[in-house]
C-alpha cells in the first residue's frame, strides 16, 4: 500500500475515481473563440514554451499573462506551467535556477527578463494532506521534496506534490487565472468558464471559498487586489466569507504579507485596492498603524494622495519605490510620536528618530518590512526638518543628497495635504532646478527669520588645557 502511494505522489499520479475528484470540465478554444494577438507575447516566454514541448513534456503560459492577453492587455510578465518537474527544466536552460521552499520553482533567465516555470501541482485537500505526511513519517523523509502539509488552520504550508493539468487547474485561486494558452497550438485550455468570467467581468473562487482561503489566507487580499486592478465584481459565494476568515491572515508570515502588500500597492490601482480591502474589512490588522490615519480627515487626504500619486506615476510607465510609499503610510504616526517626545524636551533629530524606531517596531509585528526599505524611510523623514534650513551651507548639501528627491516629493506631498507650507515646497522646486547663480540669488533673498528658523544654538567651546580651541568641529551633514 505505501509502495504505491509513494509511486503515486513521484509519478504524479491521482486519484482516477470520478467520485473522489472535482475537475471541471475541459474545454480547448481556438483562435476564433480567443483572439489572443500573438505579437503581446513576450519572445523569451515562447521561447521557453517550445523548448519544454521539443523535450516531450506539456508547456502553457498560464495565470495573469493569459488573463491580460485575452482582456487585450500587455502583460507585465509571463508564468510558464509545464509538466516536467524542477530537475528536469533546469537542465534545458542555460541559466536556470531553482528557488523556493514553500512552491518549488524554476526562475529561466534571459539577462534581466525572468521566465518562472513551475510545475503542475496536485491537488491539496485535508485527506491527501494527511496521506502525504503520514507517508513522509513512513518513508523517513524520502518525499522531502514532494511533500504538502498544513498547520492546525488548514493553511497550505509546502505544496511540492506534482501533478497533472487537471489538478493543476483545480488548486488554482480564480477562474480567471485558471486559464492555460499554448502558443504553439494557439488554443486557450479552460476548465472553470474562465472566459464566461472574462466577459462578465467577474471573479469567481473556484472550489469552495472557506477551504480556499483556509489553506492560504492570502488570497483573501489577491480578491481584493484583482477587484481593484480588473474593475471585477465579486460573486456572491466568493465574497460571503471573507468576514469570517479575515482573522486568518493573523496565521500569515509578516515576510509573505509585506510582499503582497506591496502588490497591492503597486499595480496601478493603488486606491482602488485600499478601498477593496477597507470595504471587505481587511485593511484592520494588516497595516495597524493606519487604521487611526484613515479615520482622520487630514489623515486620509494625506494617504490618498500619496496612493494617487503612486497610480499616475505607475500609469506613465515610471517605477514605485515601496520606501517613499511606507514612509508616507506610516507619516502620520511618526509625526505623532515625533511632537510626542519634542514636548517632552528631546531634539527635534533625537525625538524624531525615536519616533520612527518605536513606529517600525511595531509595525514590525504584522509587517516585516525589509532592512533597506526602513533605511530608506528613515532617511526620508530625516530629511523634512533640514527643509527648514535655507542657508548656503544646509540648503546646497541638502540638494546633493542621495535622497533628495524622494524627500522633496515627500514635502510636496505634505504641503498639498495641508500638513507642510506650500511656500516652502515652491521654493525648494525652484532652488533645486536653478544654476550655482541662481540658488545664489535666491538664498539671499531668504529672510532671516525663515533661514535660522531651525538654528540651534551653539555650545561655547571650552578652551583645552593648552590655550587651543577643543573638541570636535560641527559636521556640514549634522541639520539640526
Amino acid at each position: 500500500m505505501i509502495r504505491k502511494l509513494i509511486k503515486r505522489l513521484f509519478n504524479g499520479a491521482i486519484d482516477s475515481n470520478p467520485a473522489t475528484r472535482r475537475l471541471g470540465q475541459r474545454r480547448e478554444l481556438p483562435r476564433a473563440q480567443h483572439h489572443i494577438d500573438a505579437g503581446r507575447i513576450a519572445p523569451n516566454a515562447l521561447a521557453v514554451v517550445k523548448k519544454l514541448q521539443e523535450a516531450g513534456y506539456e508547456a502553457y503560459i498560464v495565470g495573469g499573462a493569459v488573463r491580460d492577453l485575452l482582456l487585450g492587455h500587455k502583460p507585465k510578465d509571463f508564468d510558464v506551467a509545464t509538466s516536467a518537474t524542477p530537475e528536469q527544466v533546469k537542465p534545458l536552460f542555460r541559466r536556470a535556477f531553482l528557488i523556493g521552499r514553500r512552491f518549488r520553482i524554476v526562475h529561466v533567465m534571459f539577462g534581466r527578463d525572468i521566465i518562472e516555470v513551475s510545475t503542475y501541482r496536485a491537488l491539496h485537500d485535508a485527506q491527501a494532506a494527511e496521506a502525504v505526511a503520514g507517508n513522509e513519517r513512513t518513508a523517513k523523509g524520502a518525499l522531502a521534496d514532494k511533500t504538502l502539509a498544513v498547520d492546525s488552520s488548514g493553511r497550505v504550508l509546502r505544496d511540492n506534490v506534482w501533478g497533472t493539468l487537471d489538478d493543476d487547474a483545480e488548486r488554482r485561486d480564480f477562474t480567471v487565472n485558471a486559464l492555460y494558452y499554448d502558443p504553439v497550438r494557439d488554443v486557450v485550455v479552460d476548465y472553470h468558464h474562465g472566459m464566461d468570467d472574462l466577459r462578465r467581468r467577474r471573479l469567481r473562487m473556484i472550489g469552495d471559498p472557506i477551504q480556499r482561503y483556509r489553506e492560504d489566507p492570502v488570497r483573501m487580499l489577491r480578491v481584493a487586489r484583482f477587484a481593484a486592478k480588473l474593475g471585477f465584481e465579486l460573486e456572491t459565494a466568493t465574497l460571503a466569507p471573507i468576514a469570517e476568515c479575515a482573522d486568518l491572515l493573523a496565521n500569515v508570515p509578516a515576510a509573505r504579507l509585506f510582499d503582497e502588500t506591496i502588490k497591492l500597492l503597486q499595480t496601478g490601482h493603488a486606491v482602488a485596492s485600499l478601498q477593496q480591502l477597507r470595504r471587505l474589512g481587511l485593511h484592520h490588522g494588516l497595516l495597524p498603524l493606519l487604521d487611526p490615519v484613515l479615520e482622520k480627515p487630514e489623515g486620509e487626504r494625506f494617504v490618498l494622495s500619496a496612493l494617487e500619486d503612486t497610480d499616475a506615476r505607475i500609469a506613465q510607465g515610471k517605477t514605485a519605490s515601496p520606501s517613499f510609499l511606507f514612509a508616507c503610510l506610516l507619516w502620520h504616526d511618526v509625526e505623532q510620536r515625533w511632537n510626542a517626545l519634542r514636548e517632552q524636551g528631546e531634539a527635534p533629530l533625537v525625538a524624531l528618530d525615536g519616533a520612527a524606531d518605536e513606529v517600525l517596531a511595531a509595525q514590525a509585528e504584522r509587517l516585516a518590512i525589509q532592512r533597506r526599505i526602513s533605511t530608506d524611510m528613515r532617511e526620508i523623514w530625516a530629511l523634512q526638518p533640514r527643509f527648514e534650513r535655507r542657508t548656503a551651507r544646509y540648503a546646497n548639501s541638502l540638494v546633493d543628497h542621495p535622497r533628495f528627491r524622494a524627500a522633496f516629493d515627500f514635502l510636496s506631498l505634505r504641503a498639498r495635504s495641508g500638513q507642510a507650507d506650500p511656500a516652502l515646497a515652491q521654493w525648494w522646486d525652484e532652488f533645486h532646478l536653478a544654476d550655482a547663480e541662481g540658488r545664489a540669488a535666491m538664498l539671499q533673498a531668504v529672510p532671516a527669520s525663515a533661514a535660522g528658523s531651525a538654528k540651534r544654538r551653539r555650545r561655547r567651546r571650552k578652551p583645552a588645557a593648552n590655550g587651543e580651541s577643543g573638541g570636535p568641529a560641527p559636521s556640514s551633514a549634522d541639520p539640526a
